[in-house]
């Protein structure tokens, strides 16, 4: 094979929407995001127009030409332009290669994919964050094609090896879908039987059973206090008795766990420090998020002793004779917290709030604490057993990703014949 350079072979950025196009241009804008370390291209549904359009939405390119992300190549956002009945148009952070008379459109594709040459653009980046290359700098990326035959086989060879891994990796992201229904069904019909089968509520729960005797409806303010967390004010007088203190925001606070990896410390008053001090036990909530998130609830254990918290996440303390925290952070996660969250929550574009008032007025069947106990260790080992089994298909997923871009590599560089060999080896032992 011939050493060349990928300038030698393929054209770069050809194609560009000038500053005179029609405002009224109508099109798809593809942005790098929508390219996944896999190389599948989702186009967005709506169209947008030329002058509404980003300043970055200007490469154009035919199908079958090669998208580059410039910018953290590492992520792999590289990708052949699909056919597409609308105008596609670019961002300018991807590189554009359409094939030369050298080389083979769907190798080039492949050879971009290639270990070899992402770890080649990623050395010849720059910048530290947001790592980047200039598009001609790609142009100077060593290639070395073999014959336009043995590119056209290797393509060939290539095309139902990968589709036949992508298609393992989608039936695993198909069972986790699974098994997060499962365990989201499981839990909601442990902790409120009959939500997911007979609701007979009354308005406004209609998606509730009725109530059973021993598990009476009661609002949640009832067997439980909040407590509100600290301001964040940069002015605030810190020249007295005052404590330095660590403290969650919304981002430390998921469903069902606390992230603890970034945790700021602040100053404050030791009052104001002693009203938002977290209790092992308390149960936090968030003020605000996604609308499916809204009001999940999680146990603090007491990670981080005399933590704070912020104001928009809620310390819910509940009534230790009368309500079981476990029992209400995973009420939170039912159907019946679902429906009573995203019912009354107060929507915007991309974001959804509750307050202190909705939370409290949260109806949850109130059975006798021991058994609200038991009820949530049912729970607690279906999500367990759920999460054993999710973390087992992700690894398999990770596995399978691997071996394609091994595969990939392989063959583009030359590590074995693709007349002779078959990539069904890359599957062996993996059921579908």
């Amino acid at each position: 094979m011939t050493q060349s350079r990928i300038k030698d072979v393929a054209r770069i950025n050809l194609r560009t929407l000038p500053e005179d196009t029609d405002p009224h241009y109508k099109f798809r804008y593809v942005d790098i995001s929508a390219v996944d370390g896999m190389g599948h291209v989702s186009i967005p549904d709506g169209d947008v127009s030329f002058s509404s359009a980003p300043s970055r939405a200007r490469r154009t390119a035919p199908a079958g030409s090669v998208l580059v992300s410039t910018v953290r190549t590492y992520l792999q956002a590289i990708a052949a332009v699909p056919c597409h009945e609308s105008n596609l148009v670019f961002s300018t952070g991807f590189a554009i290669l359409e094939a030369g008379r050298k080389v083979d459109g769907r190798y080039l594709g492949y050879y971009c994919r290639s270990q070899q040459f992402i770890d080649e653009v990623v050395s010849r980046s720059t910048g530290v964050s947001y790592p980047a290359i200039n598009p001609g700098e790609i142009g100077n990326v060593p290639i070395s094609p073999p014959s336009l035959e043995e590119q056209g086989r290797i393509a060939d060879f290539l095309d139902p090896e990968t589709a036949r891994i992508d298609k393992l990796i989608d039936r695993r992201k198909i069972q986790e879908g699974n098994l997060a229904e499962k365990s989201y069904a499981a839990v909601s019909e442990i902790l409120v039987p009959g939500i997911l089968s007979d609701p007979a509520g009354s308005w406004p729960w209609t998606w509730l059973p009725k109530a059973a005797n021993d598990r009476p409806l009661v609002r949640l303010g009832y067997v439980c206090r909040l407590q509100n967390g600290l301001t964040v004010d940069g002015r605030r007088d810190v020249s007295g008795d005052v404590v330095t203190r660590s403290y969650l925001r919304v981002a430390n606070v998921q469903a069902g766990s606390v992230a603890l990896d970034s945790v700021t410390e602040i100053t404050v008053p030791r009052d104001v420090a002693d009203r938002s001090t977290l209790r092992p036990g308390d149960v936090l909530m968030t003020e605000g998020g996604d609308l499916d998130k809204l009001g999940r609830g999680t146990v603090w254990r007491g990670e981080i002793p005399d933590c704070l918290h912020q104001n928009h996440v809620f310390a819910l303390r509940p009534e230790p004779a009368r309500l079981d925290g476990d029992y209400l952070a995973l009420m939170t996660r039912t159907l019946h917290g679902r429906c009573y969250f995203e019912s009354t929550g107060t929507k915007t574009t991309n974001l959804a709030s509750t307050n202190s008032s909705k939370i409290l007025s949260f109806p949850i069947p109130l059975p006798d604490v021991a058994v609200q106990r038991k009820l949530a260790a049912q729970a607690q080992k279906v999500l367990e057993e759920c999460e054993v089994a999710t973390r087992l298909l992700i690894r398999q997923r990770a596995l399978l990703a691997e071996r394609r871009q091994a595969l990939i590599t392989a063959a583009v560089t030359g590590q074995f014949d693709v007349s002779t060999a078959s990539g069904r080896n890359v599957t062996d032992g993996v059921q579908p």
